[in-house]
């Protein structure tokens, strides 16, 4: 089940970081990194700070957006140094290890890390079911991304080293991301076509809904029924499917 557990790197400026990300993926059998746009890659100092990961930034993937590096994936978890005034349902690292490995057993999953210096945007997160935060001195809690990345690889490494299996048994047939992406734009765009909400102010309740569907895990063929309530609606049959 580790290889279907994508480390996701996102616009990550120091090219050293990738490196050592690599070499605390390996530390913990994790091999699937991908990158979002990063600023220098491929480099030789994140050769070098890879330190005998190579093997992992030979299979690494790069991706020009973050839809395209979590495409497939059943659940998104994005890491954060600090807690946020917009209310995603959060966990911590153990609890974290937990999830993921139950759904790795199903399918991809990806945990998301930010850039440097400002970590994730909103939009990022809004492609989450869940932030991981790391508990830290509050006075000094910023983690680098190696640092981060390998607190959270060594609890799922443990969940992995688990004689006994996870006692929660995960959903079966989730949409993946690109399908919820898909559903979120339709809803937003039918709310507004009905009324029911203004471009400019409905941020907030966009977010709370997909909080909402992300609770609930519909699968493909459930989220296809959502869409024709929604192009009904809309008083039309069909929309663009994307």
């Amino acid at each position: 089940m580790l290889k279907n557990i994508k480390i996701v790197l996102i616009e990550t400026t120091h090219p050293g970081n990738i490196g050592a990300a690599a070499r605390a993926m390996k530390n913990m059998a994790l091999e699937n990194l991908c990158l979002v746009s990063p600023k220098c890659y491929p480099s030789a100092e994140a050769t070098a700070r890879a330190a005998g990961a190579d093997s992992i930034l030979e299979r690494c993937q790069v991706y020009d957006t973050l839809d395209e590096a979590i495409q497939g994936c059943r659940l998104v978890v994005g890491a954060s140094a600090r807690l946020r005034t917009v209310d995603w349902p959060q966990v911590q690292p153990r609890e974290c290890a937990d999830k993921v490995w139950e759904e790795a057993t199903q399918g991809e999953v990806a945990i998301l890390f930010g850039r440097e210096s400002s970590g994730l945007r909103n939009s990022e997160l809004d492609r989450c079911q869940y932030l991981v935060h790391i508990p830290a001195n509050p006075e000094y809690s910023s983690l680098n991304i190696a640092q981060a990345l390998q607190v959270i690889a060594y609890e799922v490494h443990l969940q992995s080293l688990a004689i006994d299996p996870p006692n929660v048994a995960p959903a079966e047939n989730v949409a993946p991301a690109e399908a919820m992406e898909g559903f979120f734009r339709h809803l937003q765009q039918t709310m507004e076509d009905t009324g029911f909400s203004h471009p400019q102010q409905s941020e907030k309740l966009q977010r709370r809904l997909r909080r909402l569907f992300f609770r609930a895990r519909p699968d493909q063929e459930e989220l296809n029924i959502l869409r024709g309530i929604l192009s009904a609606a809309q008083g039309r049959k069909s929309m663009r499917r994307d």
